[in-house]
């Protein structure tokens, strides 16, 4: 193995050439908690012109942490992209790591691409990460493991892709009605407002399975969903990100109270309700999407907020 004082990296007119003494042997070190971090530093040389720089700082127990940066003449050229795929190949090939990581700022798109082309993943966010300009600032974790296949395959460029779509919060709920007409409220121990039956649908889960387990799994009670009686978006409310919710028809259970065997950490009580209690007792956007649904004779409804869009 050559040592990175000596080691150059090549891909076309695009060179990387170390610039720091930390040989390979010290890195291996790493995998002793003892020793400290090391770093290895690369410039990178792009036709025979200073265009940035590379930097992995090795952290031990086979991680290390990616940095970059490339001169503003030298942008826009795909110099970023080599230069960190390069390095990416250097620390799992010879540097023997299993975890690379990278932390961008949110809103720098351009490092986001760039290591959405390399194959590292979104994770997260980090919030108040680090201190630029005197202000905490939150940066996106990104991560490649050396089982990762390579970004340009059809498999590498869907789990990068996957990993940075947007994401938003699902949840379903059923609509329970008595003979009456009545509809059927769940007191809860965690919020004010009463709800109805159903909650969060879980990853890989369809919205219809969920409220059936979540039915199950509070009441102890068996039920079908049937049709999908209503699409309701709703935006951040009460310190929580906006959601899409599915409503169900569950159908009529007279008995439904007297049969269930309640959660009691989740649900303190179930109510039979018209819609002035509802009104009384549930949230704004629940007691809107109830008195529109009253008006529904058949189909799905799409809602906003528990309202016809008014757009």
């Amino acid at each position: 193995m050559s040592l990175p004082s000596e080691r150059i990296l090549r891909d076309g007119e695009m060179v990387l050439r170390p610039f720091t003494f930390d040989d390979v042997e010290a890195a291996r070190l790493l995998h002793d908690p003892g020793v400290p971090p090391r770093v290895v530093r690369f410039r990178i040389e792009h036709q025979a012109r200073l265009a940035g720089r590379v930097e992995l700082r090795l952290e031990g127990g086979g991680n290390g942490e990616l940095s970059w940066a490339v001169s503003p003449d030298h942008r826009g050229q795909g110099v970023g992209t080599r230069a960190v795929r390069l390095l990416i190949r250097y620390a799992f090939e010879e540097l023997g790591l299993h975890r690379v990581v990278a932390y961008v700022e949110h809103d720098d798109r351009s490092s986001l691409r760039t290591a959405g082309r390399v194959g590292l993943r979104r994770e997260g966010i980090v919030r108040a990460a680090r201190e630029r300009n005197r202000e905490r600032r939150d940066y996106v974790q990104l991560a490649r493991l050396v089982t990762d296949p390579e970004p340009t395959s059809g498999g590498g460029f869907i789990a990068v892709l996957n990993a940075g779509l947007p994401t938003k919060r699902v949840l379903a709920q059923g609509l329970i009605l008595n003979s009456a007409n009545e509809i059927l409220l769940c007191e809860l121990t965690y919020k004010h407002e009463w709800d109805l039956p159903g909650g969060v649908v879980d990853p890989h889960e369809s919205p219809a399975y969920a409220v059936v387990r979540e039915i199950r799994e509070e009441m102890q009670v068996d039920v079908s969903a049937h049709s999908l009686v209503a699409v309701n978006w709703l935006p951040s409310w009460h310190g929580w990100d906006d959601a899409t919710l599915f409503v169900f028809d569950i159908g009529v259970h007279d008995d439904l109270i007297d049969r269930a065997r309640l959660e009691p950490r989740e649900v303190r009580c179930l109510h039979w309700c018209t819609l002035d209690q509802i009104e009384r007792r549930a949230a704004p956007y629940v007691t809107r999407m109830m008195r529109r649904l009253a008006l529904q004779t058949e189909g799905t409804a799409y809602l906003e907020n528990g309202a016809d869009p008014s757009w």
